[in-house]
Formats: structure tokens, sequence, C-alpha cells
């Protein structure tokens, strides 16, 4: 058991978790994610069926929890459009209870991933299949709000099915107030995040729209649009829900697929959230215990799952985070909302809410990764294809497999074809004196062989990291056989961390059809200077004595001088 309780010891909270010298930075991102996530607590609360009330307990307890317990400084926790997906044919089919059971089920599911250590397998999901699952979710958010947008009143477990539904029932009796709500605040979301990201523009256009729509109401009450209605006014008292015993096994697969959701969404958004911040890089089994944690705890008051939330981590890191405080903070400030102001709160119009969520399926679309990745290669374009049609189509722990195994052919399709055995003289870069004499002048020459794709591409980034007191790193590319999207964003993480410490990147031998990746995918960009391309090792070597020499006369030469 000692291994055991030791890994427990590991996971759990230290005092090095928080930091007080950053208290005005950590308060003021704590207001800017609570006012930008209230609307969509609420607006994911009532899309999972359960309702406004669970959306926001969700956003209070798990957001509380998994800031004290995670494994990342910056993270915010709380409802989110991907489990919302999950929780609707859940609800349909077993009720409130039902989703509170399936909770607890992959709490308890998530800790015992923690402890086993699994948290670091997410280093292995190919970036096709992420960008993939993450367009495929942003379709559903979007189709799931047609009938709030719309203002008509149909319910389907499938999402197209819902989709057909909604568009039939508006068009028998078309009006357009709930349309033009929705799109319009959709449109002014989107638009202010263009010109100022992380401006609650969001809640101050659900304000006005609920303004707007308490004025035009009817002497009976009756207004032009539907609410969210009644919340109730602080969280509920604590309770264990009544568990269908006949359907537990039907809830345990369920809760299967929230775990590994949970699990998924979460890493995914710490490794955002690591590459958006400064000095920031995130436990991943301290996550995943963080999540498990946090999802024990929604259930007891009512809520829904809950996992980490992308938007609204970028808000935080945009708005200055440095330490758990600020997510703690804007729990905190969500509950205020609720004990103070829940009356209002429920007069919001839901074609308000469908019109945030819309415009939150939009800016999670990032067309600056897709493109890329669609003219990369044939396989990763492939690739994120059918993990999105299968993200629409079919559940979504079924997409990532789709798309693991579409990844795996592809990967395994394209090493097959391009491995070759060949003579390859040896330069003089290759013996032993010539290479004591190399660092002698602080630089350095790796060789890739083989492929560098998904499976691999990690643990080069880990050795190549590690160099130290070195002015200068030869890639020699000339033997490497494949490259895919994922090495390709790995070999440029590789070079941006390097060039930031001083040390300069040459890259040599470069294939023209691995070119073509890499210049895509934003690896030259990466280099301190265009010019750091060459065509064989033995040029690159004299270019890196040349600059060794020069920055040893002077260690404020430019890096970018060529």
């Amino acid at each position: 058991m000692s291994p055991l309780l030791a890994r427990v010891g590991r996971l759990a909270p230290r005092r090095a978790d928080w930091r007080p010298a950053e208290l005005r930075h950590d308060l003021t991102a704590g207001v800017m994610v609570a006012l930008v996530a209230l609307p969509l607590a609420l607006g994911f609360g009532v899309s999972s069926g359960v309702g406004a009330g669970a959306g926001i307990t969700t956003a209070v307890v798990a957001g509380a929890v998994a800031a004290v317990f995670g494994g990342s400084h910056v993270q915010v926790s709380g409802p989110t459009g991907a489990m919302t997906v999950v929780l609707i044919p859940i609800v349909a089919a077993h009720g409130a209870d039902g989703v509170l059971v399936v909770g607890l089920l992959a709490g308890l599911m998530l800790l015992g991933l923690a402890v086993t250590g699994a948290g670091r397998a997410i280093r292995y999901v190919p970036v096709p299949v992420i960008e993939g699952f993450t367009a495929g979710i942003a379709v559903i958010i979007a189709l799931q709000q047609l009938p709030a947008a719309l203002g008509v009143d149909v319910h389907a477990e499938k999402i197209l099915a819902l989709t057909a539904d909604a568009l039939r029932a508006w068009g028998s009796a078309p009006t357009w107030a709930a349309p033009s709500t929705a799109v319009g605040i959709a449109v002014l979301i989107v638009a202010t995040a263009r010109v100022r990201a992380g401006f609650p523009t969001a809640l101050l256009l659900v304000a006005v729209a609920t303004v707007g729509n308490a004025r035009l109401a009817d002497p009976d009450g009756t207004t032009p649009l539907a609410t969210i209605g009644t919340i109730p006014s602080g969280l509920p008292a604590p309770r264990l829900p009544s568990v269908p015993w006949a359907d537990l096994d039907t809830l345990a697969l369920a809760a299967v697929a929230v775990a590994a959701l949970g699990a998924l969404e979460s890493l995914l958004s710490a490794t955002v959230a690591d590459a958006m911040s400064v000095g920031q890089r995130h436990d991943p089994d301290r996550e995943l215990l963080g999540q498990g944690l946090a999802n024990l705890a929604a259930p007891l008051f009512g809520g829904i799952p809950a996992t980490a939330a992308i938007a609204r981590t970028a808000v935080n890191v945009r708005s200055g985070a440095r330490s758990r405080l600020a997510a703690l903070t804007h729990a905190v400030l969500l509950l205020v909302v609720v004990l103070v102001a829940a009356r209002w709160v429920g007069q919001i119009p839901l074609a308000a809410l469908a019109g945030v969520l819309i415009a939150t399926a939009v800016q999670m679309v990032r067309v600056s990764s897709l493109v890329p990745l669609l003219r990369s290669t044939r396989g990763d374009a492939a690739t994120l294809v059918l993990t999105a049609a299968a993200t629409v189509a079919l559940d979504l722990v079924l997409a990532v497999t789709v798309g693991l195994a579409a990844a795996g052919f592809f990967a395994l399709r394209q090493a097959a074809t391009t491995a070759r055995l060949e003579e390859v003289p040896l330069d003089a870069s290759d013996h032993q004196d010539e290479e004591r004499r190399l660092l002698d002048e602080h630089i350095v020459a790796y060789r890739l062989d083989g492929p560098l794709f998904f499976a691999a591409a990690h643990d080069f980034l880990l050795e190549l990291t590690e160099v130290k007191q070195v002015r200068v790193v030869v890639l020699r590319m000339s033997r490497l056989t494949t490259v895919d999207a994922t090495g390709a964003h790995v070999l440029a993480d590789i070079i941006g961390r390097l060039e930031q410490r001083g040390v300069t990147v040459l890259l040599s031998g470069t294939r023209p059809e691995h070119l073509v990746v890499l210049e895509h995918l934003g690896v030259r960009r990466r280099l301190a200077h265009e010019r750091h391309l060459f065509a064989s090792t033995p040029e690159a070597i004299e270019h890196a004595r040349l600059h060794a020499a020069r920055v040893e006369h002077d260690p404020g030469a430019s890096l970018s001088s060529g």
C-alpha cells in the first residue's frame, strides 16, 4: 500500500498552490470570469434539461472544488457544452436523479484515473482528433440552441432530429422576436470579441434583452419571449440522489462516457492554458483528481457533471490570473449572484441565452487551426473530418475512438510507405572528436531518424527541452521519413522554447515534401531567421560556428541577424 499512499499524497493540495502576492491580479480575473460564466452556466443548465438552477449550482460547487484540488493554477471548471451533449439523452431516459447518479459514478472513475496515473495519456491524442472533436462539439452546441433561438418548444434526443423538428415547427408558424434576439446577440458577441477579448459583452446584452422583454410584458405578466423561470435563491441542501437500481448498469455505462469526456476536455483545457500562460505547467493526474472531487460534490447539491471550460479558462488567463484564487473568486461571486439576484436571473429570455451559446460555438471553431490541418496531409485532413462528423452523428466518446483509429491508420500507412533502408555517407559531424569540439563551441547536432508523428513526438520534445549550456542546436532532418500535424506542432513548440531561451535553431536536409507540412504548421515562423534552413549539415555546422563565435565576442548579438 505504500506506493499507493505515496501517489495519493503527491496529489494532495500544497501551500505553494496559493500565491498571496498576486492578489490584485487574481481578484480582477475572477470578477471577469464570473461575468462571462454567469450566462453560460445558466444556458448550459437549461440545455442539459435539468434546469438553469442546476447549471449555476454546478458552476459554484464544481468551480470551487476543482480550483482547490485541480492540477492547473488557472483552470476554470463548470458546466460545458460538450458535457451537455452527453447529458441530454440521460435526462430523457432517467430524469434528473439519473444525471446526479451518473455524476457521482463519473467522479469515482475520475479519482481512479488520477490515482493510477492515467492523466499523462492525453499527450498521445493527435492534434487533428482534438480539433475535429472541438469542431463537432461546436456544431452540436449551435444546433441544440435552435428551438430556443426560433421560439419553438420541441424536444428530441438526436441532434439532427431536433434540428429538423425545430425548423419544421417554426416554418409552420414563423415569428421573428426570438430569432432576431438570438442572432443579434450572437453577432454582437463575436464582433466585440474581435475588438476587445474578455469584455463581458454577453452579460451586458443578456441584461438588455431581459429588461426589454420585461417592459413588453402584457398586463397579465406574459412576456413576448419565454424566460428561464424560477431558480433557487441559494444552493439546495445537500442530499444523496435516489438510485434507480434497475437502470444502474445503463447509468454506469453513461458514467464511463461522462468520465472519459470530463478527463479529455479538462486535460485539453489545461494544455491550452499552459500554452497561453508564462511559467504554468499543469499536473494531469492532479487535474483528474480535482475533476473527480468536483463531480462528487456537485450532484450532492443538485448540480450536473462538470469539466474544465476552455473558453472561461482562456478569459481567466487573458485577465491576468496567476493562481487558483481567481477561479475560486469566480465561484464565490456566482454564489453571491444566486443569493441576491435569483428573481431577476429567472427573467432572462431563453432566446438571449441561445444567442450566447451560439456565439460560444462559433468562437470554439478556430479557422487559423483548422485550415493548416486540412492543408497539411491527406491523413490529417481525413482524421479531422471523420472525427468532426462522428462527433455530430454519433456519441462523443465513440467519436474520439473513431478519430484515434483514423489517426493511427494514416500514421502507420504513411510510415510504411515512406520508411526505407538507404546508405547515408558519414560527414565530419558524425565523428566523436568532432562532436566534442562542437560541444566545446556550445553547438549540438541532433539527427532525426524515422517517422515524427503523434505517438513519438512528445518523447522527442522532452529530450530536446533538456538541452542546456548550448548556443546553437542543429536539427538534421534528412533521415526523417514522416511528419504529421502533431509532429510538426511539437517541432514548432521545441523551436519556440529553445529560441526563447536564447538558443538558435538551424534545420538541415529538410525534404521538400516535409517542408510543405512544416511551412503550413508554422515551424519556419518559429525560427529566428528565415535563412536558418540549410540544404546540408556541413553548411549548417559552418553557420553555427560563425554564429557561436559572434555571440562569444558579443553576447548581445541579435539571434535574428542570420
